[in-house]
């Protein structure tokens, strides 16, 4: 991903108003990421918990969607569950339900979509083997990492497509 500023950030939202993009926190460290190892750029809002944000570049344009973090509830025991972009595992709390509402006329409506992603948003990460996910959650497979890196990006333009209806 190439490096974006705020000004770009702020106005690639599609299913937020431009004031409720205004106001939404970005990263702290926008300047220092690893722009060369991100599919997208994802981080949760440090202010609002449940609010969490994505950004990638889709056909060439940015596209940003905001998300609202369902919080599971505990069960006691440790539990795995599974990142639907990247595919990674992860124990308590390391995945959780994000939902998006949707653009135009369904969105209006209050239709939403979601789909399980890793809490911090470091699905490129973790594609990469830059990070690695608490309590194991690599999978053994036989694709070379250009090929997880491929389906990483597949499933982020599917859930993207599904935001835009």
């Amino acid at each position: 991903m190439r490096p974006i500023i705020e000004r770009d950030i702020r106005a690639a939202f599609i299913n937020c108003s431009k004031g409720e993009a205004k106001r939404l926190n970005l990263p702290k460290d926008l300047a220092d990421l690893p722009w060369e190892d991100l599919d997208f750029l994802g981080w949760r809002d440090p202010g609002a918990p449940e609010r969490a944000y994505v950004l990638a570049e889709r056909d060439g344009p940015l596209i940003g969607i905001a998300l609202r973090v369902t919080s599971g509830a505990s069960r006691g025991f440790t539990s795995r569950s599974m990142c639907s972009l990247c595919l990674t595992t992860h124990t308590n709390g390391g995945v959780a339900l994000m939902t998006a509402r949707r653009t135009g006329e369904a969105g209006r409506q209050g239709n939403s979509v979601g789909q399980y992603l890793c809490t911090d948003l470091a699905c490129s990460l973790y594609t990469r083997g830059k990070k690695e996910a608490a309590g194991g959650g690599v999978i053994d497979e036989s694709l070379t990492q250009e090929e997880k890196v491929a389906r990483t990006r597949a499933n982020l333009h599917s859930f993207l497509d599904k935001v835009v209806g």
